[in-house]
């Protein structure tokens, strides 16, 4: 996958097209990603433990990978990923559109 936990996303297309969030939890098997904030959707629960009243809770779901990109760190704008190898051989992620590097 080209997004992984704790990436700056913004959404691409869909009901909450230009939202940007930080991915929460992602499932490589099914290629998506659960992002903070988007996709909101209603689920009515029995009362629990955790919420005795029962009721209608809101919580994100999973949206498809290839509906989001990474915010690039200088522009805030949507960006394609590149991978490099440093010199002292650590390999990192880069911004295709400013050259910024990804991970710290």
């Amino acid at each position: 996958m080209h997004v992984k936990k704790g990436d700056n996303v913004i959404v691409l297309t869909g009901k909450d097209k230009g939202k940007k969030g930080t991915i929460l939890e992602s499932y490589p098997s099914e290629g998506r990603v659960l992002v903070e904030g988007v996709n909101i959707v209603k689920r009515h629960t029995k009362p629990n433990q955790v919420n005795p009243q029962g009721g209608i809770v809101e919580k994100e779901a999973p949206i498809h990978a290839s509906n989001v990109a990474i915010v690039d760190p200088k522009t805030g704008g949507a960006t394609r990923i590149g991978k490099k190898i440093l010199a002292d051989g650590t390999k990192v992620r880069y911004a295709k559109k400013s050259g910024e590097s990804l991970d710290k």
